[in-house]
């Protein structure tokens, strides 16, 4: 029976669960005291593309949740792969055994996986993926006899999350301070953001993108290279807005990785799994990692899974004597999760969702660079269904918001603004201000034409307000 709290219905049950919310949920990233004289968004159904609050107003999921929902919402084959899973085998940890759809999975990511990436460790979320690869890397360079090395390079802006490991490599100082000291070791070196190049690569987007990756050489030998041993990098960079990498800058970096003998990362948990038109981001920019952390759209949201996968090499030292990795968590490879996994996998080859990005994504960037004519929009980045739109006060000089300025534009009117014109999207400014789109990989033109709709819609009258 549905509760009074999810359905759409008369408004004395709406105001209970507003009254409810307020009192006893605490929301993630949120500013509690916004929702003083407001309502809390509740949303509580959701099919295909779109999404429907309590009073049943219908949203355009313009970015799959939180990057997560790429098969879109209301699957049923997934949430019925789950219950069969639930009463066959509800629970059982990977703690010194196995179940088979856990075997099962990390077979097919395996498989999947570029290169000798063949052993699958999983996680439930992708702050975890994140700092179990930093124990691994830690604790591999142990047992073959270098353990001085324990630093890991990041680049400004990014995020690779909460957790108090995966917040020493994040790169965004505002949402690191309140939980200083952090462990230490994180490193940071310049993002790819062509946009806000340097003067002197500003023309030059094969030399940015050189003397970007050449930072990571100079970090390397800054901080000595037996100290040094992981560089984390996102195929497409999130926070900041959606930046690509430049051509050949991953092939520099894996180069300068492998002169000082330090791992690469590859931090998929938002570019994997379709996000950017291939299984892994690395595909895409024909570059080999030595650890690829995932989660988000590997279960499309039907059940919290995340983990990494990693290089044969990295394995050998556990496979022989005593050795092991003093590392577990609970619920990774949660058998009703591995499932959903394996259904979610399934829908990707039935309906060729990886083709279906690679064969729009031209027709998504064209369609948001419409928005250029805007005198607001001053950059449209992105790859795949993974988009930025930054904003700025003059195009001309590229001039962006200040402080207050950003905080009356983003939480002052963006955020709800466009919540109320019906997108669901992020407005943000962890970086200059930007919109972040991602939609569900399902999504067509029709998606594209709503979104880029909506966000003209909005974006000229926040100009008018400015």
């Amino acid at each position: 029976m549905t509760s009074s709290f999810e359905a759409s219905g008369p408004a004395e049950e709406i105001d209970r669960a507003q009254e409810a919310a307020k009192r006893n949920l605490w929301l993630h990233f949120t500013r509690m005291s916004g929702y003083a004289d407001s309502d809390v968004p509740v949303i509580v159904r959701g099919s295909g593309a779109y999404v429907f609050d309590q009073r049943g107003k219908r949203y355009l999921d313009g970015l799959s949740g939180l990057f997560v929902s790429q098969v879109g919402h209301g699957r049923k084959e997934i949430a019925e792969a789950g219950a069969r899973q639930a009463e066959q085998l509800a629970y059982f940890p990977l703690w010194s055994y196995a179940h088979p759809k856990a075997i099962e999975l990390a077979t097919r990511l395996a498989d999947l996986a570029p290169g000798d990436l063949n052993r699958v460790f999983f996680t439930t979320s992708g702050s975890e993926a994140v700092e179990s690869a930093w124990k691994l890397a830690k604790q591999y360079f142990k047992l073959i006899g270098q353990p001085e090395r324990y630093k890991v390079i990041s680049r400004e802006l990014a995020y690779h999350g909460t957790s108090m490991g995966a917040l020493a490599i994040t790169g965004l100082a505002d949402i690191k301070y309140p939980f200083e000291p952090l462990p230490p070791g994180g490193v940071r070196v310049p993002n790819t953001n062509f946009y806000r190049a340097p003067e002197f690569v500003r023309d030059d987007l094969g030399a940015f993108g050189k003397w970007a990756a050449d930072e990571i050489e100079r970090a390397i030998l800054r901080e000595g290279p037996q100290s040094v041993a992981a560089v984390y990098l996102e195929p497409v960079q999130n926070s900041g807005g959606c930046f690509p990498p430049p051509p050949g800058y991953f092939q520099r970096v894996r180069e300068i990785c492998d002169r000082y003998g330090v791992l690469l990362v590859s931090d998929e948990v938002i570019c994997a799994f379709g996000r950017l038109g291939y299984y892994f981001g690395s595909e895409r920019y024909e570059y080999q990692p030595d650890i690829i952390t995932f989660a988000k759209g590997l279960t499309s949201g039907y059940s919290p899974m995340g983990g990494m996968v990693v290089r044969d090499a990295l394995m050998e030292p556990f496979t022989a004597g005593t050795a092991t990795f003093l590392h577990g968590i609970t619920f990774a490879g949660h058998p009703v999760s591995a499932a959903v996994a394996l259904a979610n996998l399934d829908i990707f080859e039935k309906e060729d969702l990886l083709g279906n990005v690679r064969r729009n994504e031209a027709a998504f960037r064209a369609t948001l660079e419409k928005l250029n004519d805007l005198p607001i929009v001053g950059d449209v980045r992105g790859a795949g269904y993974f988009y930025g739109i930054e904003m700025v006060k003059d195009k001309a000089t590229k001039e962006t918001f200040d402080g207050d300025e950003s905080e009356r534009l983003l939480r002052g009117f963006l955020s709800q603004a466009l919540f109320d014109a019906g997108l669901v999207c992020r407005a943000d400014d962890r970086g200059d201000p930007v919109i972040q789109l991602s939609p569900p990989l399902i999504c067509g033109q029709e998606h594209f034409d709503e979104i880029e709709r909506i966000l003209r819609e909005v974006l000229t009258e926040a100009w008018d307000r400015l």
